[in-house]
């Protein structure tokens, strides 16, 4: 298939691009290559996606709709992975307006320009912080999901139901898929995995927010991107909906969580990065941040029936490859 991919030089766009590319499909990525974190990791990511065979990519903002519905009219892609967005829980409390901006604007300029092309299947990333203050575990897709705690959510929630309309009023497939922390190698360097890995490595003390009495559902980058492959080949049908699903009585429209279903203790997480590194973390614990949650777990019997898996890699093993690539790509 021809399948255009937002955000293609972001961490988890990478992934899928390369995997995408791999499986034979040709894909158009649309990247703003913007600086929110420099540190070599999208150029390295764009180098490699540019050495594989059907690869095709323009830089370009999600805030240029012309720019973005010509790209997309050029590619003639038959599906579109919507993928970039501003990202980050605590950034949004420094920054709000940059989310306003890629969040909200971004993607409405992305649907109008998905209204005029008309792909089979439209796939939005969503987030699990979109459940926010709910206290029932695990977080289903049915739950409401009403209480953001964080812009950052907030703006994926209007997504989520910017998504939704354009399904309704114009036929348009669309999944939306709410990820659970996801890590790997490639990831970014502001996220707590990579953070933890290079402190621990150069001898620096850690922060652990939450006392270290936060739980998350950690999902490894090639468990992820599987499930969103085998979702890509899933375009909601009206009316074929499973047991417990959210296609929408009215839209072509679905959310489903991408999660592992396990929970695990953070301090857990260290563990294996301890493990992994042969060295004993400096802990400094704080309290919880601004706009983040002492538990994230996903239900994941939606996912499940839809294709058939979840994700399964231990923590323990992915972050053995996270340190592993760590130590190759920084040396």
């Amino acid at each position: 298939m021809k399948i255009f991919v937002t955000g293609s030089a972001g961490f988890i766009g990478f992934h899928l691009t390369r995997r995408l590319l791999a499986d034979g499909h040709s894909v158009t990525g649309y990247d703003g290559m913007t600086p929110f974190y420099d540190d070599g990791l999208k150029a390295g990511r764009m180098a490699l996606l540019s050495a594989q065979a059907g690869f095709s990519g323009v830089q370009g903002m999600l805030e240029d709709a012309a720019g973005l519905t010509e790209a997309l009219r050029a590619s003639g892609a038959e599906v579109v992975v919507h993928l970039a967005a501003q990202a980050g829980v605590r950034y949004s409390i420094e920054a709000p307006q940059t989310y306003i901006s890629s969040n909200l604007v971004g993607t409405a300029n992305l649907l109008e320009a998905v209204r005029a092309h008309r792909p089979r299947h439209l796939v939005f990333a969503s987030t699990s912080s979109i459940y926010g203050g709910n206290l029932a575990m695990p977080f289903a897709e049915t739950d409401r999901a009403d209480n953001p705690v964080s812009l950052y959510a907030a703006t994926k929630k209007g997504g989520e139901a910017m998504v939704h309309a354009y399904a309704h009023l114009w036929g348009i497939p669309a999944t939306s898929m709410r990820f659970f922390t996801v890590y790997g190698p490639w990831g970014r360097p502001d996220m707590a995995a990579l953070k933890f890995v290079r402190a621990i490595e150069a001898g620096e003390a850690i922060e652990v927010y939450g006392e270290g009495r936060m739980r998350r559902d950690f999902t490894y980058i090639d468990d992820l991107i599987e499930a969103i492959v085998r979702i890509i080949g899933r375009p909601p049908v009206a009316g074929e909906g499973l047991e417990g699903d959210t296609l929408s009585p009215v839209a072509p429209s679905r959310i489903v969580n991408l999660g592992g279903g396990k929970p695990r203790e953070l301090m857990d997480f260290i563990a294996a990065i301890e493990t992994a590194l042969g060295k004993k973390a400096r802990l400094r614990f704080l309290p919880m941040q601004q706009g983040d949650v002492l538990e994230t777990y996903s239900d994941v019997s939606l996912l499940r029936q839809l294709i058939g898996t979840v994700p399964r890699t231990s923590i323990e093993d992915g972050v053995a490859k996270l340190v592993a690539w760590y130590r190759q790509f920084y040396g």
